[in-house]
Parts: structure tokens; sequence; C-alpha cells
């Protein structure tokens, strides 16, 4: 049965740990998954650990495998309740990582602490062999890291151009700079059609594509994207993510955050499906998508009133609606 098949693939009380999965997962979009060849992730209850890749020693760790790498991370906000507790998420070369899950599981805080704006309380944050914990955002950008924000960051009121250019404010060399322009047109066409154009005068999605190729402009390793598709509609949010898409084929990493789970799985590499502030399960997008359960907790196919709840050992036991 279908319920029984997703509890042997999902076991509660794994103890790997579930990056193992990444080694598989090849440098351009993965179209499918190696059900034999592959080493399933399990998933952890709140009270259990993922083990902790943060005890390899630094000759043992290989800097070229992960551009980004945020170990067994706890992080909140003043001095309320942990949001993030023991918390690992890497991010391969030319990958598009996606962090899925429920409101409140910590998938914002992910990128907060990524890019310098929250200071973890404990664990490391790695970018290839630099330990970058605790810095704040203007040395993790100097790192390779850029962050799009949620919601619509654009001036409205300047010139496409000036907006992308805005994202090149820490780059002296002009002839650098006129390479990046003509980099980031090729990538997002919208953005050489309406270079003169006010901002304010683009639809949603193309005010997104131009957010793109602003945090492109510095060559960054990782772009982190927090809820792209926010306010968009079905149209403008398959063109986000065929821009997503094609930021990776280019060459550059992404950490995603998105509340519309199945299409953001449906572009990444892996996904990492987030629940009280953990991994609870991580595995190639694929995968996740394949898997009917999942799809019932976390990707839109809850589970009716009055039907019956999976079998004890699934993963239903232990998550947030």
């Amino acid at each position: 049965m279908a319920s029984e098949r997703a509890s042997e693939n999902w076991e509660l009380g794994g103890h790997g740990d579930p990056w193992n999965s990444a080694d598989e997962v090849p440098l351009s979009r993965r179209q499918g998954a190696n059900q034999q060849n592959r080493t399933v992730p399990g998933s952890q209850s709140p009270g259990d650990s993922i083990a902790d890749p943060s005890s390899q020693t630094d000759s043992e760790r290989n800097p070229d495998k992960y551009l980004l790498e945020l170990v067994d991370i706890e992080a909140g906000y003043g001095r309320a309740a942990l949001v993030l507790r023991g918390l690992t998420v890497r991010v391969p070369p030319a990958s598009v990582v996606c962090l899925v899950g429920p409101n409140g599981a910590g998938k914002s805080t992910v990128l907060k602490v990524a890019s310098g704006m929250l200071t973890p309380r404990s664990g490391r944050v790695l970018v290839g062999d630099q330990d970058v914990t605790g810095r704040g955002p203007q040395r993790m950008l100097e790192a390779g890291l850029s962050h799009v924000l949620q919601g619509h960051s654009v001036f409205k009121e300047m010139a496409v151009s000036e907006n992308v250019l805005l994202g090149a404010y820490t780059m002296k060399d002009k002839s650098e700079i006129a390479d990046r322009v003509d980099f980031v047109k090729s990538l997002f066409p919208v953005v050489a059609q309406r270079w003169s154009s006010l901002a304010g005068a683009l639809s949603g999605g193309q005010q997104k594509q131009v957010e793109f190729a602003r945090s492109l402009m510095v060559s960054p390793r990782v772009v982190l994207l927090d809820e792209p598709s926010m306010g968009l509609d079905p149209k403008a949010t398959a063109t986000v993510f065929e821009q997503v898409a094609r930021m990776r084929d280019a060459g550059t990493a992404v950490l995603l955050v998105e509340q519309n789970a199945r299409r953001a799985l449906e572009t990444a590499d892996l996904g990492c499906v987030l629940d009280l502030g953990r991994v609870h399960i991580a595995g190639p997008a694929a995968d996740l998508l394949a898997d009917p359960q999942l799809a019932d907790l976390y990707l839109g196919n809850r589970r009716a009133a009055g039907e019956s709840t999976p079998p004890a050992g699934s993963t239903a036991t232990n998550s947030t609606p």
C-alpha cells in the first residue's frame, strides 16, 4: 500500500545525516530519482537530533562540496524561545535547495541567519572554507551571499537600470560592472527590454526579475530567495521559477524559501521539509514530490476530516499541520 511505502521511506527515528543524499544530486536539474542507488534520508521527531556534521575536522571537510553550510544552528529573536533548533542545511554548487514547511517552521529565519541579519545562538555558518558565523550582512555579501528579501524591494520611482546598478555599489571596476550588466540582461530579457523604464511601470513578476538581476551583480556564490512568488498570479509565478532555474543553470546556487511548496520542489534539486525549527525530512526534490504522505502533510493535499490517520511510525505522527 502507498501509506506503507511512505512509512518505510520516511521512517521516524533515523539518525543519519540527511545530506548524504546530496552526493547523488547532479549539478543540473534532477529529472528523477534512482530509488535503488540513493540513500534515503531519515526524518527526525522533535526529540531526536540530526547527525552533527560540525564534528568533522577542517581537514576532513571538502569546501568545494558545498558552497554554503548552516551546521547545527540554534537561533531565535530576543529572549523568545528558539525558532531554529539544531538545524543543518547545505547547498551544493549549481543547485537549487528548497525549504518548505508550515508557517512558523523557521524557513525565513534560516535565510536571515545565512545572510547575517540574525546571529545564531549556536552553530556555524560556512561559506566554502570560510567560517562567517555572526558576521553582518555586508561581510556575508563579500563572502558571496546575496539575499532577495520577501515582497517587492524595487525602487519604483527609479529606472530599471538604476535599480540593477544598486547591486554593484561595492564594485569599483567599471569594466567588470559592464560585464555583469551584459550578463544579467542576457539572463533576464525583461531587464534588457525595460532597461530605461521606471521600475514602477513593470508588473510584479517583472519587478521580481529586476530584483534577481540586482542580486547577481556581485557574482554571488549563493542567492538566498525568500518567497519569490508572493503576491504573483500563476503565470508570473511560473515565469519566476523559470528564472530561478536559469540562475542555477548559469552556475549560481540558490537557497529558496517558498510557500508554494509543490511548484518550488518541481524546480529544486534538493528539498528540505522544516518543522518545529528543524529539518524534518531532506532529500532529492523529485522523491519528496513523489511521496503521497508528504503531499498530504506539506504540499497542499491535506487529509480530509474523517479520513483515517496514517499508520503509527509515519511522518504524520510528529508533524505540525
